[in-house]
């Protein structure tokens, strides 16, 4: 409630003292939500809870023993599951509530410990052997069946995210910069495919209306795979056909700019707009190179400042539209 456009009105003669007093008493009483403070807490208790018990074990290994740990690993992760399909609402196509508000924090909490015990397993007796997608294939079975069983984001994202391990990408973009060789055109390959089906996912989702609200999850991870695979694809072409895949670069950022102004959402312009001017300007630079003059690099200055400005007015402008449509 804006407080001084009521003493405005006061002023103006609007609204009597008597009634602006009373707007001032409400906005004084008035209750302070700590839903999201909340739910913070209770997620990082949850992800404390997970790794405290990880170092617990570390340092008693010797006198706990590995069966133990593995029972009561099991049992925790078993004991939450059964706590969940216990409270879950009834399944439906679309958004589905939690039952209290609890019940989303045990159930993640279930999730991990079973990546854990499945882990665990296979470290300590290797119990897959050398058939390391069969470790991430089945927690990445159960990660997605829960997450649409019993609607839950969180899980969705670890089940994207063991989805990519199986197929041999890291998803976080970080880890994709700093732990994988992108000079390998296999890896490559698997992110583009990757994350292209994930924003066929997302656009299924949205057009069949089966958990709708997963699209932009979906949308979120796969922009981000795709288009930094297709920047490692120009940067390891560097010598060949790199113009190739900034033609793809130049396709998919028409395609993702069109479905965010679907959407209505400057996030993934933002995003877009970001991995569009690194490709364009990998093209700039590499021509300019080539060049050989010394007038090169007063022009790639000038490109940086003029390019940098049109970027940033461009964003303006469309968080202009955005916000008239």
């Amino acid at each position: 409630m804006d407080i001084d456009l009521f003493e405005q009105l006061q002023k103006e003669g609007t609204i009597s003292a008597a009634s602006a007093e009373k707007v001032r008493t409400i906005t004084a009483s008035r209750l302070f939500s700590v839903h999201w403070e909340l739910k913070t807490i209770l997620y990082l208790g949850v992800l404390l809870l997970s790794g405290g018990l990880g170092i617990l074990i570390y340092k008693n290994i010797d006198t706990i023993g590995h069966q133990v740990i593995l029972l009561a690993i099991a049992l925790a992760c078993g004991g939450c599951f059964y706590y969940s399909f216990r409270h879950k609402l009834p399944f439906s196509r679309t958004k589905v509530p939690a039952p209290n508000s609890f019940f989303d924090y045990i159930l993640l909490l279930g999730c991990l410990l079973l990546v854990t015990f499945i882990t665990y397993l296979q470290v300590q007796y290797n119990v897959f052997g050398t058939r390391y997608g069969a470790a991430t294939f089945i927690p990445m079975l159960v990660l997605f069946f829960s997450a649409y069983y019993f609607d839950h984001l969180g899980i969705l994202s670890m089940a994207i995210t063991n989805l990519a391990a199986w197929m041999g990408v890291t998803v976080t973009p970080l880890q994709l910069l700093t732990n994988n060789d992108f000079s390998s055109y296999t890896l490559i390959y698997t992110g583009l495919v990757l994350g292209a089906l994930l924003i066929i996912t997302a656009l299924l989702s949205h057009r069949l209306q089966f958990k709708a609200h997963f699209s932009f999850t979906y949308s979120n991870f796969g922009t981000h795979v795709f288009l930094i695979a297709n920047l490692a694809g120009m940067f390891a072409a560097y010598d060949g056909p790199y113009g190739l895949w900034f033609l793809l670069l130049v396709v998919a950022t028409i395609f993702f700019y069109s479905q965010a102004m679907k959407q209505h959402s400057f996030y993934f312009v933002l995003i877009i707009t970001l991995y569009a001017y690194i490709g364009l300007s990998f093209i700039v630079v590499r021509l300019l190179m080539n060049a050989g003059s010394e007038g090169g690099i007063y022009a790639g200055l000038l490109y940086f400042i003029m390019s940098g400005i049109g970027a940033i007015l461009l964003l303006i402008n469309v968080n202009k539209k955005l916000k008239t449509a």
